[in-house]
């Protein structure tokens, strides 16, 4: 029996989650400031360019490089405000991918957030230790 020439679309979305995948994780931005760009466009999608590089702390070139890679690998969609008097506005929406991408970045910048916290638990008990023995003297 011969295979059918168009895949069923099953086969077609695991490859198009796979190949976002792959092209979302090599966006030349750290994990932190892709946690907070896709945090932030999720929350206030009609924020524009020079406002998200306000929030974020980086220059506007860096925020629009950064944008313009995420809507490349289509993690995120920018749409024209039609009604907008300011007709250079825009709306960026996270999309299926970009939303799938935010999660697994979460993850990670959490994970790295705890590992900080255990380190800065254990600095901290190391300096109350040194402060009492210095104390007892």
């Amino acid at each position: 029996m011969r295979r059918p020439l168009i895949p069923d679309v099953s086969q077609c979305e695991r490859v198009r989650q796979v190949v976002s995948f792959c092209l979302l994780s090599y966006i030349p931005m750290d994990d932190s400031t892709r946690y907070h760009l896709l945090k932030l466009l999720h929350q206030q999608p009609e924020l524009s360019q020079r406002q998200l590089a306000r929030r974020l702390g980086i220059s506007l070139g860096k925020t629009n490089y950064c944008l313009q890679a995420l809507i490349k690998v289509g993690a995120v969609k920018a749409r024209n405000f039609r009604t907008s008097q300011n007709k250079a506005a825009y709306l960026y929406k996270l999309t299926p991918a970009g939303l799938e991408e935010k999660t697994r970045v979460t993850k990670r910048f959490l994970q790295r957030k705890l590992t900080e916290y255990d380190e800065l638990q254990q600095q901290i008990a190391e300096l109350q230790a040194d402060v009492a023995a210095q104390k007892s003297r």
